[in-house]
């Protein structure tokens, strides 16, 4: 008796034909489009978890997320009389408020870069084990760096209109556009560097010391005509651009528009090429991490 393979496979052709499709789709790359609706239709939860790590960070403390402003003005006081004294300062309360502004921006884009290489090893275990997309984890870490800015910045704000009375007057009418390209640079640029992290582990030694080399390059502590020569090194420091526009508007109480228009410019393309490379990735990152 000869068996006909037919006669088996065929009754099976309705279940192979409704299977076969969908174990692609899981990996067929989805447009940056289509990734971002999707994200945005799950804001409600990664903004939630974000918001419920940025609470038990905090639990049963005194002073609760007012950690995040104390920690930076006891730095910046700190650091305005050491290097007010090593510059020998004539302003100081012009320095402060410059350096203030300057370090609690720094603060929130070294915290942001600095933790990305290792963010979806941290997510191994939901990445494992299930299906979604890993565009979830990193608008999760970014909310929870936007909420630890936001906190740390307003409470800096307020203490530096000490100094300078008409900041939170110039941050409402000149700074939106400088704050909201550093939003979307804390989205961006440390996505990028995870991604590359998971596939690359060299970034993990690499990222803090060319974070601490950023920061004594990009004047943030001196005025940048303290550079001489080498302030062409500032004007392509792409953190030190998005700092100093902030600190510019609040400062000085106008709008950079043109160096705004480019950083939007430059930040829509880099959140482009990141979500573009986590759908080229998101099959592979199981087996990375």
């Amino acid at each position: 008796m000869t068996l006909q393979p037919d006669r088996f496979v065929a009754p099976l052709h309705p279940l192979i034909s409704t299977l076969t499709p969908s174990l692609p789709a899981s990996r067929r790359h989805h447009s940056v489009r289509a990734t971002l609706r999707s994200a945005w239709r799950q804001r409600r939860v990664w903004w939630f978890t974000a918001t419920a790590r940025t609470k038990a960070r905090f639990a049963r403390t005194l002073f609760g997320s007012f950690w995040l402003g104390l920690s930076n003005l006891f730095s910046i006081a700190v650091l305005a009389v050491v290097y007010g004294t090593v510059f020998k300062v004539q302003d100081f309360n012009t320095y402060v408020v410059y350096l203030g502004l300057g370090l609690v921006v720094w603060n929130s884009i070294n915290s942001a870069v600095a933790s990305a290489p290792n963010l979806f090893e941290h997510n191994q275990t939901h990445l494992h084990n299930t299906n979604l997309h890993p565009i979830f984890y990193t608008l999760e870490e970014w909310a929870f760096q936007l909420q630890t800015f936001v906190q740390s910045f307003l409470l800096v704000l307020l203490a530096l209109c000490f100094y300078q009375s008409n900041l939170i007057v110039n941050c409402l009418l000149y700074g939106w556009l400088p704050l909201l390209n550093v939003f979307l640079f804390l989205y961006w640029l440390p996505v990028l560097v995870c991604v590359f992290g998971a596939r690359y582990r060299d970034l993990y030694q690499l990222v803090p010391i060319v974070l601490q080399l950023i920061f004594l390059l990009s004047p943030i502590l001196y005025k940048k005509d303290s550079l001489g020569s080498l302030r062409w090194a500032a004007d392509l420091n792409p953190f030190y651009r998005v700092l100093g526009a902030v600190r510019h508007s609040l400062i000085q109480g106008e709008v950079q528009w043109h160096l705004g228009a480019v950083m939007l410019l430059i930040n829509g393309l880099g959140i482009w090429l990141a979500v573009h490379l986590l759908n080229k990735e998101r099959a592979n990152l199981p087996f990375l991490v």
